[in-house]
């Protein structure tokens, strides 16, 4: 496998590349930094964390 692009809602939000015997994600958008190279075992994995960090960020309160 070469490096893959991971998309999340239709935008491109970082790349997948062989690693070992995982997939290191490597984040080129500012919202998903925080799993920036994490390695996984799949692109769907990936696409999972993604969702899961995305819902944590909108759950924290904002303080004025």
């Amino acid at each position: 496998m070469k490096k893959q692009v991971i998309e999340y809602a239709g935008v491109p939000v970082g790349i997948v590349i062989p690693d070992e015997d995982r997939l290191k994600f490597i984040a080129v958008k500012y919202h998903v930094h925080d799993l920036d190279e994490q390695r996984f075992r799949s692109a769907d994995e990936v696409k999972l964390a993604i969702r899961d960090l995305l819902i944590r960020q909108q759950a924290k309160p904002i303080h004025v």
